[in-house]
């Protein structure tokens, strides 16, 4: 054999091992959606719509474009949680705790975030009309570009936030 084509046979090889890594890498992002809530869940894209998850630790999840729609997460840990693009509509957050995470470009209707803890979080371009953030920590919290329309900061805490308009 030469050595011309035993270089085109190991490449053609190592070509179909990085596709079988990853086909089985998408494979496996799917399954995630069914794991149970625990600290680190890759749940991206997955339907959660109509759950309790009160009290559940979700710390450093990866929530990306998860339809949470009426799910309860109230009393939960969202430490560093990603729900960026999530859908968070009449979903209740309620109690919870989610300094640094990432709400950006959620859509969140009429969701309760009362007495939450976010401090540091991101609602950069989130679409939040209607909710509620009475007595919310959201010190130094990112609302830039965020649609308030009608959302309720009864008794919030706001310093140090930032509210720009697009």
């Amino acid at each position: 054999m030469t050595l011309r084509r035993t270089i085109a046979y190991v490449t053609s090889g190592l070509a179909l091992a990085v596709c079988i890594v990853f086909a089985w890498q998408n494979a496996t992002a799917a399954q995630n959606c069914d794991a149970a809530a625990t600290p680190g869940v890759n749940w991206q894209d997955c339907d959660k719509k109509l759950l309790i998850l009160k009290g559940r630790d979700l710390s450093g999840a990866n929530l990306f474009g998860v339809d949470f729609t009426s799910t309860d997460l109230r009393n939960s840990n969202l430490l560093t949680a990603n729900f960026e693009k999530a859908t968070l509509v009449r979903a209740s957050l309620a109690d919870s705790t989610a300094k640094g995470a990432r709400f950006d470009k959620i859509e969140a209707y009429r969701t309760d975030f009362s007495h939450m803890d976010a401090q540091g979080a991101v609602f950069a371009s989130a679409e939040v009309q209607r909710s509620n953030f009475q007595d919310a920590n959201l010190t130094n919290v990112d609302f830039t570009k965020a649609e308030l329309g009608r959302a309720q900061f009864h008794d919030a805490n706001i310093s140090g936030s930032r509210f720009r308009l697009p």
